[in-house]
């Protein structure tokens, strides 16, 4: 029988946690043992007597030392690492490519490190999609912050007092967390504008009520359904043409970015400028620097008279929800890398398990990772099936 061991994440200051109690039934079901960390669901809204079934306890170094596989939703400190057991299974938003001293501590304790980041976009992997499933409540948290912070209200409103006109909002990017800001901003009654470099796209952000804007610029689209990386003349090309819808918007909502490197640079300084006074900024890609160029990722500064909100980790604003959808994340994982019986099964010719996978019997084993490091690609240790 496995033992899944979930920790307090209150030491990196993260409210969500890895597993909620509505999938302790399942778990069970599935042989699988669950040892919680006291408090670990507190934050999010979970109290310890709600997970029937689960071991309790209050020392970390047991939950560390004796589980088969630590699920979290972020990455541990190193110092955890060390005090899991060779062969053991550590999950969670590991950030690899950023986080080399976590890929070294996996190899040097033998841990087999999965990365919820790492998973391959495919249409059989949708069901373990963490970052998709974030990027939805950041996209609806961006733009409830938007709606705070101007000094406007969303909808039109017909009043004794004469007609309120509705607000006008563009986004820019219509992936998951875009497509999720233009529903929410059309329920609460805004003009909506969406411009994506993807035509594919266009469809489905009409699809939401929102009017499609095109610009005249080569549409890319990369790998994974991701937007393609643009050279800095494209770029520069980009925000000429992107002038007078920003500086029009009374809310600008910035969503994109290119997975492993630096957020694009779409909004200058000249635009925030010509924006209305009051007019609201909301980057959604401020943890990779941010699209616009006046944003300080977690912070909300005025400039211009523009408030341009950088706050990073939004999903976590929402831990209830956010650790429902982690926790059905890895119900689903845990039921692709055990079997019936409660037996931890690592199938590497499964390309999702393949595709997560960072460290396996002391070797780093992701080519992504591997060359983030400036390591050769082919790693020497045999992916095959692994019990």
């Amino acid at each position: 029988m496995i033992t899944l061991g979930i920790p307090n994440e209150s030491r990196s200051g993260d409210q969500r946690v890895a597993l909620t109690p509505d999938a302790m039934k399942r778990l069970s079901r599935a042989g699988i043992k669950v040892l919680l960390e006291s408090g670990a669901g507190l934050e999010a809204g979970f109290d310890d007597r709600t997970y029937e079934g689960a071991a309790l306890t209050s020392d970390a170094n047991e939950l560390w030392s004796t589980s088969d596989v630590v699920a979290m939703v972020g990455a541990p400190a190193p110092t955890d690492i060390e005090r899991m057991k060779r062969g053991a299974v550590l999950i969670g938003m590991l950030a690899p490519l950023q986080n080399p001293e976590i890929v070294n501590a996996c190899v040097s304790a033998g841990v087999t490190a999965m990365a919820y980041e790492l998973v391959p976009r495919i249409t059989r992997a949708q069901a373990v999609d963490v970052l998709s499933a974030m990027s939805s409540l950041a996209g609806y948290k961006g733009v409830l912050l938007a709606a705070t912070h101007l000094p406007r209200q969303f909808p039109m409103m017909m009043t004794a007092a004469g007609t309120i006109n509705a607000s006008k909002v563009f986004i820019i990017g219509a992936g998951v967390a875009g497509l999720q800001a233009i529903a929410t901003a059309k329920r609460l009654g805004a003009i909506v504008e969406a411009y994506d470099l993807r035509p594919s796209v266009k469809e489905q952000v009409e699809s939401l009520g929102a009017r499609f804007i095109e610009f005249q610029i080569e549409k890319k689209e990369g790998q994974g359904g991701y937007a393609a990386a643009q050279s800095e003349s494209e770029q520069r090309q980009q925000r000429e043409q992107m002038h007078n819808v920003v500086i029009g918007a009374d809310v600008v909502i910035t969503t994109a970015a290119v997975p492993g490197r630096p957020a694009p640079k779409l909004i200058d300084e000249d635009m925030v400028r010509g924006m209305n006074r009051g007019s609201v900024i909301v980057d959604l890609a401020a943890e990779t620097g941010g699209n616009c160029i006046l944003t300080e990722p977690g912070r909300i500064v005025t400039k211009h008279h523009v408030t341009i909100i950088g706050l990073t980790g939004l999903p976590a604003t929402i831990p209830y929800h956010a650790s429902q959808m982690l926790s059905r994340i890895l119900t689903t994982l845990l039921g692709t890398i055990a079997d019936k019986q409660g037996n931890l099964t690592l199938n590497f010719e499964d390309e999702v398990v393949a595709g997560m996978t960072v460290t396996h019997e002391g070797e780093i084993v992701s080519p992504r990772v591997r060359q983030a490091l400036g390591l050769s690609t082919e790693a020497t240790v045999t992916q095959g099936a692994a019990t």
